[in-house]
């Protein structure tokens, strides 16, 4: 019977926003939080304070800044848990409703010391553990850690690369939660998806809703990469599409009615 009522309650909605300007879409099509990044390319890293600041004054749902002070792994140096404490501090100042972090050993296990004192120090707010989670070797374990670390809740991609392809992970997942914390999955979320992932029970999904423009420079530069990657686009500007938000929040109400 709980079961039945769990798979029966409508998923929340989150939007990755990488811009001010996704922040804006995000909510407009009626996003119930947005987590808040940058970097893109790079899967997501501490957004600025002026950004968070911005938003803050602009946008009624909630915010959840990413802390995560560089690209690549999740494990991190004495001087880089230092950066993530004052940034944690500081979006705590600014009056975020969250952080989204992800702490794991050199193992790939997740850093249960770490991760437990970052949650402490960022208390009221709510703590998402990211998808460093999928890069852990043992997937029921991890859940484990994070929940015994007094995490909120944990984004996964059911430890494929993207949540469709790691559906039974999903499901495996929010049965051995059993409520105790918040499971939302996220990577690869659109309109063709977002049911199927919805009714594993998850609490939410996450998604960007991304398009692309091209850039108003008439002036274009060929052949240098300013990243160093030379599929990414330079002239390519990337945002929150609005319609895709409320394409998927449709989509939900009318399941869910």
């Amino acid at each position: 019977m709980l079961l039945k009522s769990i798979l029966s309650q409508k998923p929340l909605l989150e939007v990755c926003a990488y811009s001010f300007e996704s922040c804006i879409a995000a909510q407009k099509g009626g996003a119930n939080r947005i987590e808040l990044c940058s970097s893109m390319y790079e899967g997501g890293t501490t957004p600025s304070a002026g950004l968070v600041k911005m938003v803050m004054a602009n946008i009624s749902i909630e915010v959840h800044a990413m802390i995560r002070p560089r690209g690549g792994d999740f494990c991190y140096s004495a001087d880089e848990l230092a950066i993530m404490k004052e940034d944690i501090l500081v979006m705590k100042n600014l009056g975020c409703a969250g952080i989204v972090l992800g702490i794991l050993k050199a193992d790939g296990k997740v850093n249960l010391e770490q991760t437990a004192e970052l949650v402490k120090l960022a208390a009221p707010m709510a703590v998402t553990f990211h998808r460093a989670i999928d890069m852990t070797p043992d997937f029921s374990e991890a859940l484990e850690s994070v929940i015994e670390a007094g995490c909120t809740r944990i984004l996964t991609s059911g430890q494929s690369n993207i949540a469709i392809d790691g559906i039974e992970q999903i499901r495996k997942i929010v049965a051995q939660a059993k409520g105790r914390i918040q499971i939302m999955a996220g990577s690869g979320v659109n309109s063709n998806n977002a049911i199927t992932l919805a009714e594993t029970g998850i609490d939410a999904l996450h998604l960007t809703g991304k398009t692309t423009r091209d850039s108003v420079m008439t002036y274009r530069r060929e052949g240098i990469a300013m990243g160093g990657l030379s599929e990414v686009p330079e002239y390519a500007i990337a945002f929150t599409d609005s319609n895709k938000i409320k394409q998927i929040v449709t989509l939900l109400e009318e399941h869910y009615r």
